[in-house]
């Protein structure tokens, strides 16, 4: 009978020697169980990470089967989530809209000329107008980013406005 040299483990050689000798197996376990759909590596690797942080409590001639149930119950758990993602999942999204077509192609003009526009504007214009009117950054958090007054910026988001507003029919 041979004499058991490590409590548990802890130690990184047998750690190692534990993820050499069962990732594949583990992987391999939950590849044929449950497919590719739940990431079978991911979960293989969750089971080593528990592994690791409940080393002194698992001795090496349990440590196959902690990771094997670890791996296991994990996988059970996402087919469980999925499940219930599926059941709430019966609402379909709108197949259609009830804009007129020359609304949509109105709008989608609109926003290619948008494009145009926000393409004439310098690069400090473009980004302080973006950053105040998409991101909804106050000027005095744009001037910290831009390591500039906030006066500078109000300046350039009030020369990109002006410019917009020129340049495109309904812009407000």
């Amino acid at each position: 009978m041979q004499k058991q040299l490590f409590e548990n483990v802890c130690d990184d050689s047998v750690f190692s020697d534990i993820y050499k000798k069962y990732s594949k197996d583990l992987f391999d376990f939950l590849y044929y169980k449950f497919g590719e759909t739940f990431s079978p590596e991911d979960k293989m690797q969750d089971a080593f990470l528990k592994l690791l942080d409940k080393c002194k409590e698992v001795t090496p001639e349990k440590a196959k089967s902690f990771l094997f149930t670890v791996a296991n119950n994990s996988m059970l758990n996402a087919v469980k989530h999925q499940k219930v993602v599926l059941k709430y999942r019966h609402i379909k999204p709108k197949e259609y809209t009830n804009e007129s077509p020359e609304f949509i192609l109105e709008q989608e003009q609109f926003l290619q000329n948008y494009q145009k526009a926000l393409g004439t504007l310098t690069e400090d214009q473009r980004v302080a107008f973006l950053l105040n009117k998409v991101e909804g950054k106050t000027q005095s958090e744009i001037a910290e980013m831009q390591g500039t007054t906030r006066k500078a910026i109000e300046n350039r988001i009030y020369v990109a406005y002006k410019k917009l507003k020129a340049s495109l029919d309904g812009f407000q």
